[in-house]
């Protein structure tokens, strides 16, 4: 009889504790049952979880699709990490399409059933209380009201005491979300995973994913000597002494030692991340506006993601995804599992504390 171990599916110790016992697969596939069928409720926890902890068995392939099956809901008053699409992309300069990127991110997401999740060796949302804010509203036509708009609306769920995931859109929406982190938290390091600098010239008005960068250093929002670029593999006219790792320095390093790089760079100054998810190769992230041959691959970049638990990271995006490009969700995939990571980095804190 093959025998294997498992968390014990028992819906309400579920949402608290995982206990793990050795039994058969057709005890397996019974328990699963039993339990699904204890809980009316049993599907769309999305719409219908009681609690922002805990989780509970649902099928990957059905049901209202939040960000891992979190709880909808506007009321964030104790949540502890909020997780926002913001489905902008009117500022790109190649493919468009990001704007599906949040909900085809929330999709992808469905794969991580149940819990403990890898490499964490945990349930993420046990002590860590998770919601998904659904998407800031984006005008189609008044494009220029957008800015203040994601900058209002991210200040208030950041003023409410949790700490922001939003899921882009193009990498524009990085722009109002440092201002509202800053607004917070002072001035910031700047973590980028990216195949472009984004430091190109920018007049302080137009809506450019590839000016931001140059736009928070000119404001004072990001510290660029504290600051660092990860996967870089363009070259624009500026780099305002961020410092860059190329993507060919990059390939040759191990995890281990870009983070070594990026934590001496960042030093205890508070951090936002954000991964662009045309850092990676084409051959990782084909959907994407603006891909770039010779990044890295995920398993390395998400090695480096888990090591950075330590910094002080107070807010993280990710952008760039548009799955009308994307085949078999591979990009979807990886910027749910990028999430995923900084999710867990949060869990791990919550633990800690």
């Amino acid at each position: 009889m093959s025998v294997f171990r498992f968390s014990q599916l028992d819906t309400e110790r579920l949402e608290r504790q995982y206990e793990v016992y050795d039994i058969s697969m057709s005890e397996f596939y019974s328990q699963i049952w039993n339990a699904t069928l204890k809980d009316k409720h049993h599907t769309d926890q999305a719409i219908t979880a009681k609690s922002l902890l805990g989780v509970k068995h649902e099928p990957t392939f059905s049901g209202v699709l939040s960000f891992m099956r979190r709880k909808y809901t506007k009321d964030v008053a104790d949540a502890d990490l909020v997780v926002w699409g913001i489905p902008l992309d009117t500022s790109v300069t190649n493919r468009p399409g990001a704007r599906f990127g949040p909900n085809a991110i929330r999709a992808a997401s469905a794969i991580f059933d149940l819990d403990p999740q890898y490499p964490f060796q945990m349930d993420l949302f046990e002590h860590l209380a998770v919601a998904d804010y659904g998407d800031c509203f984006i005008h189609n036509s008044r494009v220029w009201e957008n800015p203040e708009r994601i900058e209002q609306e991210a200040a208030a769920i950041i003023a409410a005491g949790s700490y922001l995931l939003s899921l882009g859109g193009d990498h524009y929406v990085t722009w109002p979300l440092l201002k509202a982190h800053a607004e917070r938290h002072g001035p910031l390091a700047l973590i980028q995973f990216d195949a472009h600098q984004d430091t190109w010239d920018d007049d302080g008005e137009q809506i450019d994913h590839g000016t931001f960068v140059t736009r928070a250093v000119r404001e004072g929002i990001i510290d660029p000597d504290h600051s660092i670029q990860v996967g870089i593999r363009t070259h624009a006219p500026e780099d305002y002494d961020i410092k860059i790792m190329y993507g060919d320095e990059v390939e040759e390093l191990s995890a281990e030692e870009i983070v070594n790089q990026i934590k001496a760079r960042v030093g205890a100054m508070p951090v936002y991340v954000t991964f662009d998810i045309d850092c990676l190769d084409p051959a990782y992230a084909p959907g994407t506006g603006t891909p770039a041959s010779g990044g890295p691959s995920t398993a390395k970049m998400l090695s480096v993601l888990r090591q950075l638990g330590s910094l002080n990271i107070v807010g993280s995006d990710v952008v760039e995804v548009a799955p009308a490009y994307d085949h078999a969700q591979i990009t979807a995939i990886a910027g749910a599992t990028v999430a995923m990571y900084m999710v867990g980095l949060q869990a791990e804190r919550k633990s800690r504390s």
